[in-house]
């Protein structure tokens, strides 16, 4: 053992974690949000096995990395599934974290913020084209980097591209500014490091000025308007902006790791830059709103009951602005895989070398850090907060959610099967592998017989029927989206996988069919 594996191992000691054990979020009276039903009793079942492996994850991550406190959490699809937490809110009283603390989750407030834009946008109330200046009128006087630049628009503010230099801390340490104040450091000109529109770097003071042109809009303060319009209806009723309005034993304090030893951080106040990141909630109260971002998908006919159209959310997770490719991304577990990061609105996206999308976002303010991120497609999401100055938590949670996909199996969610794919699919099964009336039959397209002959098809498809030998079942209908998806013919030889596309007009008929034969394991 190393002297700083035993200095590790001493302050685990001087400060025992407490893990809290899985808990479902209790309902708000006041939540008017009902969110849809997808469980899956299996792979739920899967989840919970990980559940110890990945609480180890957690626990061990916190004392390398010297976390005074942590909580975690991991939503699958409707709910809170599990909720563990470690060490103290308050080192000085002993005050030990779990999911109902409130630790300020920094930067994660940003899609707060643009889901009120969104809310705005569909009342009719401004467009996201809009110039910024029709709003806050300062910004009509301030010159821009370029005599050629376009006007800032609020959707530059909420992709990060309104030409803002990246602010990060000090952007910070602005969080409790007045109104007054930030009217006057803007009438004072901002300093450009790129023209509106042109390329994405993060900046906190384009999510101020989101925060203000929510106010202009609203009539309200914009905590407000979050507060009443979305936080509340989601059933989030102890998520707050002020520090000083927490609950007495709830509020996580910060802290920073310093001369080998922990300092508390002075809390901030709440102010015009706390649209950017002042929110304060609990592991139980944020899984509601990971809980609703996930309900977005897929796209379906059920009634509307969340406080944002679930298009609108769905438009949040979109890739709207690209940020870098890291092609040399690794996993914990040492996999090399290609990342493409980009921004939406309030929001990072990440898609890997294997297609999967990442929704979430980091946070971070002295004495705090954070991280949450959903997988839509596979309706998983974590969570964790630490109370330690910049707490870095994407190494933590890259690891549990790729043990989360891997251990569990997971399979992506998969969208319904549209009638005409349905349709489709029988009258193919009935023509295979004969093809008999298949010019006469009206499913193909105009093009799908000059691609390919009707006896280039009849043989291609013998070919493989007659190695596959007496078809003996035909599974279920795979949807890669509503016109196109594969289904598998199991011969007693071996099996045949039928991949076809319909085209876009009504009603849609087949354009492309591919037959193929699988190796069986």
């Amino acid at each position: 053992m190393n002297s700083r594996t035993r200095k590790c191992l001493l302050i685990f000691l001087l400060f025992p974690y407490v893990l809290v054990k899985a808990q479902q979020a209790p309902v708000s009276n006041a939540s008017t949000y009902q969110p849809p039903v997808f469980n899956d009793a299996s792979r739920v079942e899967k989840i919970k096995a990980l559940l110890p492996a990945i609480e180890k994850m957690y626990k061990d991550y916190a004392l390398e990395k010297k976390f005074p406190g942590m909580a975690f959490g991991i939503v699958v699809d409707d709910q809170l599934l599990y909720a563990g937490s470690a060490g103290y809110t308050d080192l000085a009283k002993k005050i030990p974290v779990s999911s109902a603390s409130l630790f300020r989750i920094a930067s994660m407030s940003k899609s707060f913020t643009a889901m009120a834009i969104l809310r705005l946008r569909d009342e009719g109330k401004l467009k996201l084209d809009d110039p910024a200046g029709l709003y806050i009128p300062v910004l009509n006087d301030i010159q821009l980097l370029t005599t050629d630049a376009s006007s800032i628009t609020i959707r530059d503010l909420l992709t990060h591209s309104a030409g803002f230099p990246e602010d990060n801390p000090w952007g910070d340490r602005q969080l409790g500014i007045t109104h007054e104040a930030f009217m006057v450091m803007l009438k004072k000109g901002i300093s450009f490091s790129n023209a509106p529109g042109v390329a994405y770097e993060y900046s906190n003071m384009g999510f101020a000025m989101l925060g203000e042109i929510i106010a202009k809009v609203s009539g309200q303060p914009y905590q407000e308007y979050i507060t009443q319009n979305i936080l509340r209806p989601l059933g989030m009723t102890h998520t707050i902006w002020e520090y000083t309005k927490a609950p007495a034993g709830l509020l996580a304090y910060g802290y920073r790791w310093q001369n080998n030893n922990w300092q508390q951080e002075e809390l901030l106040h709440d102010g015009v830059y706390g649209a950017m990141g002042g929110l304060i909630t609990s592991i139980e109260d944020f899984s509601k709103y990971m809980a609703f971002q996930l309900s977005a998908w897929p796209a379906r006919n059920d009634k509307e009951t969340g406080p944002v159209k679930r298009s609108s959310v769905r438009e949040m997770q979109q890739a709207w602005r690209f940020n870098n490719l890291d092609d040399q991304f690794t996993y914990p577990n040492g996999r090399t895989c290609a990342m493409v990061n980009s921004y939406g609105y309030g929001l990072r996206i990440s898609t890997d070398c294997k297609g999967r999308a990442f929704v979430g976002h980091t946070g971070g303010l002295p004495g705090f850090g954070s991280q949450w991120v959903i997988l839509p497609e596979y309706g998983i999401g974590i969570v964790v907060y630490g109370n330690l100055t910049y707490a870095r938590m994407s190494v933590v949670n890259w690891a549990v959610l790729d043990t989360l996909i891997a251990g569990a199996e997971l399979p992506p969610r998969q969208v319904p099967v549209s009638p005409v794919l349905q349709q489709r699919k029988d009258e193919l099964v009935k023509l295979l592998p004969d093809w008999n009336g298949a010019e006469e039959s009206k499913i193909f397209a105009i093009n799908f017989f000059p691609d390919h002959s009707l006896p280039f098809r009849k043989k291609q498809a013998w070919d493989v029927f007659e190695k596959a030998g007496k078809i003996i079942r035909v599974a279920e209908l795979v949807p890669e989206n509503q016109l196109r998806g594969s289904f598998i013919m199991k011969g007693e030889k071996a099996d045949i996988e039928i991949y076809f596309t319909l085209t876009p007009e009504n009603p849609a008929l087949i354009q492309q069919l591919d037959i193929r034969q699988l190796k069986r394991e």
